[in-house]
């Protein structure tokens, strides 16, 4: 039996947020969403979430703090960074810190499905003609 990926969403905008786990569940993605990185943290346990997509701006820990939290414990988890901010210098920030991607609002869905593909090797989604892998 397949177990899909499971993403964790971290974005303080509600609709990004529904928009981004819609995209997920109807890729065949497990996806829990949370609208602060604290409540992420109090959630995350190793191994719990396979994936991070998180926004940089939010209120209280901020994007960039929660990638240099996960690093400072050592976390492996991939974290793809999906923002609004086009910024050199905090984009050399977060992959510094440990983000396997930065994107850019607004991503396409095809742009923000390959870099969880690269981010998540040989866990991909089987196709509905592929069957389960």
């Amino acid at each position: 039996m397949f177990n899909p990926p499971v993403i964790a969403v971290v974005d303080d905008e509600e609709a990004i947020r529904d928009a981004l786990s819609d995209l997920l569940q109807v890729m065949g993605y497990s996806c829990q969403a949370f609208d602060r990185a604290k409540a992420f943290l109090a959630a995350d346990a190793p191994g719990r979430f396979d994936c991070l997509i998180t926004d940089i701006r939010m209120p209280g820990i901020s994007g960039l703090e929660l990638l240099q939290l996960l690093k400072a414990t050592g976390s492996t988890m991939p974290v793809i960074v999906v923002t609004s901010l086009n910024d050199p210098s905090i984009r050399s920030r977060a992959l510094e810190s440990g983000a396997h991607a930065y994107l850019t609002k607004p991503v396409t869905d095809d742009v923000l499905l390959q870099s969880l593909k690269t981010a998540l090797p040989g866990r991909e989604i089987p196709s509905d003609d592929e069957g389960p892998t």
